[in-house]
C-alpha cells in the first residue's frame, strides 16, 4: 500500500474526496455543486489506481488475456459514467463524453505531453509508422460520426429509426475493427509498439511490486467505487450546469472528459518527462482510438439495455468538426516522427479554441 502514495502517485491524496463525497450526499444532503465536485475529484485518483492494475495485470497474463483485460477496462471510469447517464437519460452527455474523451487525449493530454517532454528535451522522437497508423485508426471515427450526420441531413421523412439502424451497423463495424486492431498491435506487428515495460517504466507507472492478487482487488474496489461516485456525479450534472450557467455538451465535453482521463494525463505526461515518447503516445493516442472504436459501439449496443431510448451516433456539427479537426492536427504534428515544445502549444491551441467554442455554445443545442 505504501506504493499507492508514492511521489509519483500524488493524485491518489485525492482519495480523500471519496468519504467526503459519500458524507455530502447521504449525511448532509449538500447542494448538487458540492457533489458534483466532490465526486468528480474522487473519481480522478480511482480511474488512476484502475488503469495502473489493468496495465499489470495485462503484463501478467500475457497478450491474450492481457488484450481483452485492457479492452474491458482500459477506459473503465468513463465507461461507468456514461452508463450511469444513459440510464438517466443524459443522451447529449454521454455522446460529449466521447467526444471530449476523443479530443481531450489527442490535443491536451499529448499537448501537455509534448509541451512539457520538450522543455526538458530540445527533441523528441518516436515511431512515425506506429503514430501514423493511430492516426488514421482515429480518422475512421471521423467518418463514423460524418455519415451519421449527413444521413440526418439528406434524408428524408421519418427517418429515425434508420438512424437507429445505421448507428447500430456503423457500431458493429467500429467494434470488429478495434477487434482487428488489437490482433495488429499485439501479434502481427508488435514491434511497431511498446514492448514489455521495465522496470523504470513500472516505477513510473506505479506497478512496481504490486502482486497480481493485490492488481486485482484494487482493479475490483477501484470500479466499485468509481460506479458509486459517478452516480452521485451524474445526479447532480444537470443542476450544477445550470448553476454555472454551462451547457451539458461543454460539461461532458471538458469537465466529464477531464475527469475520466486526469491520472491517465499524469502518466502520459512523465513518460515523456523520461524521454520514452513512443509510450506517452501509445496512452495518449491509444487511449482515444478504444474511446471511438470500443468504448461508443459498446454504449450504442447497451443503450438498447439500459437507457430509456437506444442511442444512436448522430453527434452535433460542432462535436464532429471538433473530432475532424484534432485527428488533422494530431496527424500533422506526428508526420515527422519529431516533436518539440512549440508543436505542444499548437496541439493546446487548438483544444482551448474547441473549449471555447463548446462554452459559448447556446444551451438549446439545435443543429441536430
Amino acid at each position: 500500500m505504501k506504493r499507492l502514495f508514492a511521489p509519483e502517485n500524488l493524485l491518489n491524496l485525492l482519495l480523500v474526496f471519496v468519504p467526503a463525497a459519500i458524507v455530502l450526499e447521504y449525511l448532509v444532503h449538500a447542494g448538487p455543486v458540492y457533489i458534483f465536485v466532490s465526486s468528480s475529484l474522487a473519481i480522478i485518483p480511482l480511474a488512476g489506481l484502475m488503469g495502473k492494475a489493468t496495465e499489470h495485470l495485462a503484463e501478467k497474463l500475457g497478450q491474450g488475456l492481457g488484450a481483452l483485460l485492457n479492452a474491458t477496462f482500459g477506459n473503465a471510469a468513463e465507461l461507468i459514467i456514461a452508463l450511469l447517464a444513459l440510464r438517466a437519460g443524459l443522451q447529449d452527455l454521454v455522446k460529449a463524453s466521447i467526444t471530449g474523451s476523443i479530443i481531450g487525449n489527442v490535443l491536451l493530454v499529448f499537448g501537455l505531453t509534448v509541451l512539457l517532454g520538450g522543455v526538458r528535451f530540445q527533441t523528441q522522437r518516436f515511431n512515425r509508422t506506429a503514430a501514423s497508423l493511430g492516426s488514421t485508426m482515429l480518422a475512421l471515427s471521423g467518418v463514423a460520426l460524418i455519415v451519421p450526420a449527413v444521413f440526418h441531413l439528406v434524408a428524408r421523412g421519418n427517418a429515425l429509426a434508420s438512424e437507429r439502424e445505421l448507428s447500430v451497423e456503423i457500431a458493429v463495424v467500429l467494434f470488429i475493427t478495434y477487434l482487428l486492431s488489437l490482433i495488429f498491435t499485439l501479434k502481427t506487428h508488435r514491434h511497431l509498439y511498446v514492448g514489455e515495460l521495465g522496470e523504470k517504466e513500472q516505477e513510473a507507472l506505479g506497478t512496481r511490486g504490486w502482486s497480481s492478487a493485490q492488481s486485482a482487488g484494487v482493479l475490483l474496489g477501484s470500479t466499485a467505487v468509481v460506479a458509486l461516485m459517478s452516480e452521485f456525479l451524474v445526479g447532480a450534472v444537470d443542476e450544477t450546469a445550470k448553476k454555472l450557467g454551462m451547457n451539458e455538451v461543454f460539461v461532458g465535453v471538458i469537465l466529464v472528459a477531464i475527469i475520466g482521463n486526469a491520472a491517465e494525463h499524469s502518466t502520459a505526461v512523465l513518460m515523456a518527462l523520461k524521454n520514452k515518447m513512443d509510450l506517452a503516445i501509445h496512452i495518449a493516442v491509444g487511449s482515444s482510438i478504444q474511446v471511438a472504436l470500443f468504448v461508443a459501439p459498446v454504449l450504442v449496443f447497451l443503450s438498447y439495455l439500459v437507457g430509456p431510448a437506444p442511442m444512436d451516433l448522430r453527434f452535433t456539427t460542432l462535436e464532429v468538426v471538433a473530432i475532424v479537426v484534432s485527428v488533422a492536427t494530431i496527424a500533422l504534428i506526428s508526420q515527422d516522427g519529431e516533436s518539440n515544445w512549440m508543436e505542444g502549444v499548437q496541439l493546446l491551441a487548438v483544444y482551448v479554441i474547441l473549449g471555447m467554442a463548446f462554452y459559448f455554445l447556446p444551451p438549446p443545442i439545435n443543429d441536430k
